[in-house]
């Protein structure tokens, strides 16, 4: 038996035993005639103590322990004098007799630490060193105990486990695939699966009614924080369902989540927002819903009076950051530069200043006192606020001016890590229009059923269908996305007629999926939550990486593993690829 214990499990019951630990030397320190030693382990750190009037041999052994190494402790448990309450073990230390090294480390690249000197792509390459931290080995415990949570909530309402392919078929919509040759069948190709969408679907027509699975997914796409190329979702189908059904079943599983693993407990139903609903309040479709600052559209009130950035604007609007009207100008200027930013795209900001002093605008030239009146009565402002208003093309200012009312909820502080106000976000368009290919795509994919009273549009004016989709956002993050399923194979044909296949092609790609619902397939639906963000959430953190045991950097490389990379001439002869390389 290597260890009798763990390095976070003892305390002053256990004060006399004779106990051994193993672990990795987090940091010693020499005071003297004691040497003290700091054993790691998953569980937690204890104090070991060496003493050189009673032992100075082993003393002398102590003081050449280096970090890392790998150690196992014996001896007796003791109450400290000075108590270090910040661990589980503070209260004791162990009274060492005997020193086993059982691996010696070289000087690591960076300090094991909370406070680390490493920076981020250093850490990445020595992930494996990095996740000795306690902050990094927390958030994977975290995930841990999430994926538990997940799989007791759905086994407590009858929900199947089931593993579905890693190696399947490619598809034209979507994202792109990562694709892997067939050494067998030369010049074909499968491709890794961005959902195991098609596959839940046919598991329904085989009438398992309750299916889920934590699955790895994979898409070749540009990285984000909270965008990873493979990454894991909770993926969920049910048959004999309407939308509410798997609305009430899965705010069922969140509420769940929130309650096991934050203790925070919600009574009241999700809110509901249509997408037309969040876009035009909040101008996006994800919207943070932690504080107000709820768009107002301004066009009948300010256009006509010869301010040319409002009279030749196709939209106009604002909102009302409550408070801020002592804003210098200098905060103003930042503001305006804010939004001026190429990836924001707004040409300029107004504003109008609710002070005690009366209404001051920066376009007050073009406005009279009555006129700024009238912004204010619109906006439901008070005196103390203040108003920020862009104008232009509708879409792009809309989506601009979501970006500068999640920068004024950042300035003000109403972005608080440790509130969560979760919405559905319902009725999607099923369909958008590329103007580069000239067609329709998907707007989620092609096998989102039409809400039925839109299916007479279908091909007359597809831009107005509505899809029977909804999302599940929280606090400005889409943790989860799904659907009510097309089941019945006219519509799917009508659909693939839409998105501009022909009956050949939506034949050579989904034949198996058409076919299958030839033979009576259930009404069905589902979801699909992102498992990464869920749990960085929880975690309280932005980016999914540092809950992900080994991710990939924002070049998509595992740096530690040095991948991707090239393979030899050897096997890209067996799978019969030729690539050509620069001169």
């Amino acid at each position: 038996m290597y260890r009798t214990h763990t390095c976070g499990e003892l305390t002053t019951k256990d004060t006399a035993k004779n106990v051994t630990l193993c672990g990795w030397i987090q940091k010693s320190r020499d005071l003297g005639g004691m040497t003290f030693v700091d054993l790691r382990d998953r569980y937690g750190i204890t104090q070991l103590v060496f003493n050189m009037e009673t032992d100075s041999e082993l003393c002398g052994q102590a003081r050449k322990l280096g970090r890392e190494f790998v150690v196992q402790a014996s001896g007796k448990v003791r109450e400290r004098s000075n108590k270090n309450m910040k661990i589980a073990t503070g209260e004791i230390e162990i009274e060492v007799s005997r020193l086993v090294i059982l691996n010696r480390s070289e000087l690591p690249p960076f300090t094991i630490e909370e406070e680390t000197d490493g920076g981020e792509e250093l850490r990445m390459k020595y992930r494996y060193l990095d996740l000795r931290r306690s902050s990094v080995k927390n958030n994977i415990m975290l995930r841990h105990r999430v994926s538990q949570e997940v799989r007791k909530y759905m086994d407590s309402i009858g929900f199947v486990e089931i593993e579905t392919p890693i190696l399947i078929k490619s598809t034209p919509e979507g994202a792109r695939d990562f694709v892997v040759p067939s050494r067998m069948l030369p010049g074909t190709f499968y491709a890794l699966p961005q959902s195991p969408q098609t596959l839940k679907q046919l598991l329904m027509v085989a009438g398992f009614d309750k299916y889920y699975q934590i699955v790895k997914c994979f898409r070749d796409e540009d990285l984000r924080a909270d965008r990873q190329p493979e990454f894991s979702q909770i993926d969920c189908e049910m048959s004999f369902v309407e939308r509410d059904d798997i609305l009430d079943t899965f705010e069922g599983l969140a509420k769940y989540l929130f309650r096991q693993v934050k203790a925070v407990e919600f009574i009241e139903p999700f809110k509901r927002l249509s997408y037309i609903e969040a876009m035009s309040n909040y101008g996006s479709d994800k919207p943070d819903l932690r504080f107000g600052m709820k768009f107002q559209e301004l066009n009948t009130i300010v256009k006509g009076h010869g301010f040319q950035v409002f009279d030749s604007a196709e939209y106009i609007g604002g909102i009302c950051a409550e408070g801020c009207a002592d804003y210098s100008r200098k905060q103003l200027d930042e503001l305006t530069e804010f939004v001026k930013r190429p990836q924001i795209g707004a040409k300029g900001m107004v504003y109008l200043k609710y002070s005690t002093d009366g209404l001051k605008s920066s376009a007050d030239k073009f406005f009279s006192p009555e006129e700024l009146k009238k912004w204010a009565a619109a906006m439901n402002a008070r005196e103390g606020d203040l108003i920020l208003i862009l104008a232009g093309e509708r879409k792009k200012t809309l989506t601009a001016l979501s970006e500068l009312r999640l920068e004024m909820g950042n300035r003000l502080g109403l972005r608080k890590k440790d509130i969560f106000v979760p919405l559905w976000v319902v009725d999607f368009p099923l369909l958008e229009w590329d103007e580069e290919t000239k067609r329709y795509y998907a707007m989620h994919h092609p096998f989102t059923s039409p809400k039925p009273e839109d299916i007479h549009l279908m091909e007359s004016d597809p831009g107005k269908v509505r899809a029977n989709a909804y999302d599940l956002v929280i606090n400005g993050v889409e943790i989860g996305g799904g659907s009510i399923r097309i089941h019945d194979a006219s519509v799917q044909k009508l659909m693939f007629k839409v998105l501009g296949f022909t009956e050949e092609e939506a034949n050579i790609q989904f034949g198996f999926l058409l076919n299958a619902f030839k033979y009576g397939a259930p009404p069905h639906g589902g979801i699909a939550f992102g498992f990464d963000r869920w749990v960085a959430m929880f975690g309280g953190q932005d980016s999914i990486r540092d809950f992900i045991a080994f991710p990939k950097n924002n070049s998509g490389r595992d740096v530690m593993l040095d991948t991707p990379s090239e393979i030899s001439d050897q096997q890209l002869n067996e799978l019969m690829i030729q690539i050509k390389k620069n001169k």
